[in-house]
């Protein structure tokens, strides 16, 4: 499994607003291609403008198939939807090397 994660920095009054649209429109995609297993969403009790979305995948591979053109898209449509600025202030990637805790 490989986990994309993004940090988000949004206006605190719109969080709310801009993880509802992100589960409609970007959750909503993506769980249309082969390879996406999950998203989870986490919030910073210490500062209410940002924003954690960690997506699961079952391989790079999968994830990266999604074409370009599809992805902009997507992200033109949020944003037009959206109706306020945030900012994807870090993205990044990590593989799973262990399975499980219980083993």
């Amino acid at each position: 499994m490989i986990i994309e994660l993004l940090r988000v920095k949004v206006p605190p009054e719109h969080r709310e607003q801009y993880i509802q649209k992100d589960a409609e429109i970007w959750t909503a995609a993506l769980a249309r291609y082969p390879g996406f297993l999950g998203k989870e969403v986490w919030i910073n009790p210490n500062d209410t403008g940002e924003i954690i979305l960690v997506v699961q995948w079952a391989t790079r591979e999968e994830w990266k198939a999604i074409p370009q053109a599809e992805v902009d898209a997507i992200d033109q449509k949020f944003n037009q939807e959206l109706g306020f600025e945030s900012e994807i202030v870090e993205s990044c990637e990590y593989i799973s090397v262990v399975r499980s805790w219980n083993s």
